[in-house]
């Protein structure tokens, strides 16, 4: 079954974008997955088809107006999960993007200038998800990186089926490093035992460098990761 994406913007010309590329462009080609992108002011009414109008209570920029967004969202409603992609929302991880490719696809909201209509938030119940802790001129970018975070899963699209298996927040740590040819790099050895051969200790050796990047630059992860080893072992 193809994975299917519906991305509603402002500017419909910004994708596939780097999607069209590499992997998720492969996949895309051989029809592992669909992206569609629509046009939100074509379900605009009116001589000028606006989309926003000027805040209620006054304030600077303008705000995406509800009566428009709900047609948009009501020609392409299909009983895929609705995302509106906002510095608001929940943040992106990696359980929400493996949640998504497992299912039949998503469609993403792409906000612009001040933001969207409270009103069709509540009213279509619109999951709301923030890629990072920061401001950027319209959620098209953010939908981007959404949608690549969940087509790389999608069976069939990596070339290795474990290849996500180790990554950074598949196990609530982040990642160890990587290392390849040449062993010595201007002076810089490969750690001896990555050339060792000894698989057990190798795997050790990943697990604790993993534990130890993440303690000391996500400490947020480790604490959610000692939380969990603990009630794991309770």
């Amino acid at each position: 079954m193809t994975w299917r994406a519906t991305v509603l913007t402002l500017f419909p010309e910004m994708f596939p974008g780097p999607l069209g590329l590499s992997l998720a462009g492969r996949a895309m080609e051989t029809g592992l997955w669909s992206l569609d992108a629509q046009n939100i002011r074509d379900h605009a009414t009116g001589k000028h088809r606006n989309v926003d109008d000027a805040p209620f209570g006054g304030g600077a920029g303008m705000v995406m107006r509800a009566d428009v967004l709900d047609a948009a969202l009501a020609a392409c409603d299909d009983g895929r999960p609705v995302v509106v992609l906002t510095p608001r929302g929940r943040p992106l991880t990696q359980k929400a993007v493996a949640d998504l490719a497992k299912g039949p696809g998503v469609i993403l909201l792409c906000g612009r200038f001040e933001g969207i209509d409270q009103r069709v938030i509540e009213a279509r119940e619109l999951a709301e998800i923030s890629i990072g802790d920061y401001i950027l001129s319209g959620g098209e970018t953010a939908a981007l990186v959404l949608l690549d975070a969940c087509v790389r899963l999608l069976p069939g699209v990596m070339g290795a089926a474990d290849s996500g298996v180790e990554e950074s927040f598949s196990t609530g740590l982040l990642e160890y490093p990587h290392y390849t040819r040449p062993a010595e790099w201007f002076g810089r050895p490969v750690p001896e035992v990555l050339l060792s051969g000894n698989h057990a200790a190798i795997a050790a050796w990943r697990m604790q460098a993993a534990k130890s990047i993440t303690q000391e630059r996500r400490p947020d992860l480790w604490a959610a990761y000692l939380a969990s080893t603990h009630s794991q072992n309770a």
